[in-house]
């Protein structure tokens, strides 16, 4: 399925943490877990409108390695995988190498 984002909303796919401990595996159910505040872009909209009807070009790309508010967006599963839609504001980064 594809999904294509509308004004200034942003598709990401967090980056999941490995959940490795010394001396064994601890295997934490979903809820107990931190949710991850890093991710990659994989879908940006047009923008929001300004006063005259033009477009205000968002400040991230796809591809962008981004931090995010750790409750921001919406999470939903599509084939399998998480995703989270958020608007560009609950962007607090951009992760540059």
């Amino acid at each position: 399925m594809k999904l294509r984002p509308l004004a200034d909303r942003v598709i990401v796919e967090p980056n999941e943490r490995e959940e490795t401990f010394a001396g064994g595996q601890l295997v934490l159910p979903d809820t107990a877990k931190e949710k991850p505040q890093q991710g990659t872009v994989l879908a940006v909209g047009p923008g929001r409108r300004d006063d005259d009807g033009d477009y205000i070009k968002l400040d991230v790309n796809e591809g962008d390695t981004v931090l995010f508010a750790k409750y921001a967006g919406t999470e939903v599963k599509i084939d399998g995988k998480k995703i989270l839609i958020l608007k560009e504001s609950d962007i607090l980064a951009v992760v540059e190498n």
